[in-house]
């Protein structure tokens, strides 16, 4: 979840008012820079380090609140003190959720913190694959948590042990204080609400779920006929059918065009259709657009469906057949404990892996192998 535009641009002014007077006390960056505007004009790495020395000497919010350089209003300076309560260090971006994506710290004792993002989605920002180790600053804002907008990311992979030791931490976290959505901590664990009982959902009708998928489908159609084209089309109605084949079918739940546009969202992310070297093309929030969806909204039904369906980048089972040669995913396989591509291997090879459904058909070979030529 994003942070609301008219407090995105209070965000920014005192966030930048602030490291502004930091650099202007501490000489942090040599250069001299005429304003708080100026100062945000810096490259990251640069204001990385303004913000690292904030968090040194914390009694410098104190001081800017109490000279108010800025101009600032009475409750523009409360949000200001409150970032004495601000929380550094690496956190585990570990689970994305309706509300807020869950930060979890690598402390002895983890917290889970409950973060929105800024102007982009966390998704863009460190990717959709989940946990990512980062390192950032949490501040109070208007009873919500966010992160200061400097962010590293670190190309770390986590296997399955690492990854059941996170659920752990995240459980224990969740038991001791609940998701924290605001700051300074509080001492006092979350009072625990007993579950309420909620009658057992009744499965839909074929009939609806039949109605659903048409005028799904239906969107598709008209969407991919007046800006994509037929394979596309093919494509989206597959994926669609797909969704509505699942038990309860998620289709039957939420609004056609958002589900239209997520499908199309979903195969246009597979297959790269905003890279403008491709015929067709266009970008993916053109997508969100047509169909009349708010851009997060059409983001989160399609990384919705990815995870449903575990759709990768690339994933040859989405990828255009027109395209599919070109994708180096489809083709690779394991021979003799090894990954290879299939493309160049011998032709009974090749038919083996067909047989077994690991490549898509028999290629036709980008160039000849000596020990094969007469087959």
């Amino acid at each position: 979840m994003l942070l609301p535009p008219y407090e995105l641009e209070l965000f920014f002014k005192l966030h930048r008012a602030l490291l502004f007077f930091v650099n202007q006390r501490l000489s942090v960056i040599p250069d001299t820079l005429a304003s708080p505007e100026e100062f945000a004009a810096l490259p990251p790495g640069v204001r990385l380090k303004v913000r690292d020395a904030l968090t040194a000497n914390l009694d410098l919010i104190e001081s800017f609140v109490g000279e108010n350089p800025a101009d600032l209003s009475d409750d523009e300076l409360d949000i200001v003190r409150s970032w004495q309560h601000l929380v550094a260090g690496r956190f585990y971006v570990f689970r994305e959720l309706k509300k807020y994506t869950v930060f979890l710290s690598t402390e002895t004792k983890p917290v889970a913190y409950g973060v929105l993002a800024l102007s982009q989605p966390f998704e863009e920002l460190i990717g959709p694959y989940l946990p990512v180790l980062t390192q950032t600053v949490l501040l109070p804002f208007k009873d919500r948590i966010v992160y200061d907008g400097l962010l590293t990311s670190y190309n770390v992979s986590f296997g399955p042990g690492i990854r059941r030791n996170l659920n752990e931490d995240f459980k224990t976290a969740k038991d001791r204080h609940g998701i924290v959505t605001s700051l300074p901590l509080s001492a006092t664990p979350p009072a625990v609400k007993a579950p309420k009982a909620k009658p057992a959902p009744k499965p839909p009708l074929k009939e609806e779920k039949d109605e659903s998928l048409a005028v799904i489908v239906g969107l598709i159609d008209e969407f991919c006929r007046e800006h994509l084209n037929e394979e596309y089309a093919g494509l989206c109605r597959k994926l669609a059918e797909k969704l509505a084949r699942k038990r309860p079918s998620p289709l039957v739940g939420g609004k056609p065009q958002t589900w239209a546009c997520g499908i199309v969202r979903t195969i246009g992310w597979v297959n790269f259709l905003d890279d403008r070297s491709q015929t067709p093309h266009m970008k993916l929030t053109a997508i969100d657009k047509a169909f009349g969806v708010g851009e997060s909204t059409g983001q989160g039904k399609s990384m919705l469906i990815r995870k449903t369906l575990k759709i990768r980048p690339m994933d040859p089972a989405w990828s255009l057949r027109s395209r599919i040669e070109r994708n180096p995913t489809a083709w690779m396989i394991q021979v003799n404990g090894f990954l290879v591509d299939a493309r160049f291997l011998k032709r009974e090879i090749q038919e083996e892996a067909l047989r077994k459904g690991l490549i898509p058909y028999i290629p036709e070979r980008p160039q000849p192998l000596k020990d094969d030529d007469e087959e």
